[in-house]
């Protein structure tokens, strides 16, 4: 039996064509595919002149060098008046939306680190504000040191756009302070997608799948950024992703929660993927606390526990609030998603049994990815509550 080669670049080129159908919905997909395509096209053949005979094409990021007083005659062509940015962000007006693989540098040590010198208090406060990013987490100490020596403070003002939907990714960001509203066109309109306060990240799709941005993001307050830059984006966190893929995209298929999903979606799902190990008998979930995170087993085992009213009595005739085991999940098996699809506080506490190792998604990307899942989720949570009353005799005495 013959084997069919795959083209270089054919994965890529029709990934990002998939993200831009699930981002824009078009109700024509082979006219939305002609104009797509042949926008990829016409953007290749603008710079093919420009290419150097070089077989490793040239990077593409962001330049920190100082802006020299000499004007330059090839950033005034350039130069777009009405998407004129100020210069701390230090932003490109356009990238060629080429296809990244993060295989073709990752022995490549030639390329110059970025280093942006910070005092002991900024790195600090840097620190603080990177500890809970979620496409951090995997990162081996010495490369999550390399990104807090790359990233830049930003400061915003009240009502600045940070990301405009439609532009080129340029810079990821992390919120040290503030509040910024993702807004969304669509239909003609514009809403109010979600607010991060004072906490969180983003600005990663566009850099991940070299897409333009998917919504804009506005400061309405002033506040302060963390910055990395797009070229050392891609050549730690994106590799870092490639490296995750092959590591666990057999287990992610074998969830059976994501067998729904196509490829590309679980592919996604696990460039988000955090991986967590807990001692046995840690806490993992605390009932009454607000959610976060979706969980799935990888190894090992937890238990879900619930406090109720009814679960025991002490001497004097007073009510206790001992929690009861109501059910365990081992591997493939997810937990979580109760407070997070009904945004209500976590209904039970989890703990862990014997070492265990579990896979993190936090709730920004558990809406935007598994939305797919959702009725299948909803069903199983309907089936949990119903388990729930009859060991309890009432939903109500759940509640604390």
């Amino acid at each position: 039996m013959s084997t069919v080669e795959i083209p270089d670049g054919l994965k890529e080129l029709l990934q990002g064509y998939t993200v831009e159908v699930l981002r824009l919905r078009p109700p024509n997909l082979v006219e939305f595919a002609v104009q797509h395509f042949t926008g990829i096209l016409e953007s290749q053949q603008e710079i093919q002149p420009a290419k150097k005979s070089s077989a490793r094409p040239e990077r593409k990021g962001v330049s920190f060098e100082p802006v020299s007083s000499e004007p330059n005659v090839d950033q005034e062509e350039e130069k777009d008046p009405v998407k004129s940015t100020p210069a701390k962000y230090n932003r490109r007006v356009s990238f060629v939306q080429e296809a990244y693989n993060p295989e073709d540098d990752e022995d490549d040590e030639s390329e110059p680190r970025i280093v942006h010198p910070k005092t002991d208090e900024q790195r600090r406060r840097l620190q603080d504000a990177c500890k809970d990013i979620l496409i951090f987490k995997t990162l081996e100490q010495e490369q999550f040191s390399e990104v807090l020596d790359a990233m830049f403070e930003v400061f915003v003002k009240p009502q600045e756009h940070i990301i405009d939907q439609g532009d080129d990714g340029d810079n990821f960001y992390v919120i040290e302070k503030g509040t910024y509203d993702i807004l969304v066109e669509k239909d003609g309109g514009v809403c109010v997608w979600e607010s991060n306060d004072n906490k969180g990240s983003f600005g990663e799709l566009a850099l991940m799948y070299n897409t333009p941005r998917a919504a804009t993001i506005v400061a309405t307050q002033e506040g302060a950024l963390w910055a990395l830059d797009r070229a050392t984006f891609h050549r730690l966190i994106v590799r870092n992703n490639a490296k995750k893929r092959r590591t666990y995209e057999v287990f992610i298929e074998s969830v059976p929660l994501l067998k729904s999903l196509e490829l590309s979606e679980r592919m996604k799902i696990v460039d988000v993927l955090g991986a967590r190990t807990f001692k046995d008998g840690e806490r993992i979930i605390k009932q009454g606390e607000k959610a976060e995170c979706f969980y799935i087993v990888e190894a090992g085992e937890v238990k879900i526990m619930i406090k109720s009213k009814l679960s025991a009595q002490t001497k004097a005739g007073q009510q206790s609030n001992t929690e009861v085991e109501v059910a365990r999940c081992s591997r493939g098996q997810y937990f979580g998603e109760l407070a997070l699809v009904t945004n209500k506080p976590r209904a039970a506490s989890v703990y862990a049994v014997g070492e265990t190792k579990l896979l993190v998604i936090d709730i920004r990307a558990f809406e935007r990815l598994l939305g797919p899942c959702m009725d299948i989720m909803k069903r199983n949570i309907s089936q949990y509550e119903d388990q729930l009353v009859a060991l309890f005799g009432s939903s109500d005495d759940l509640k604390h």
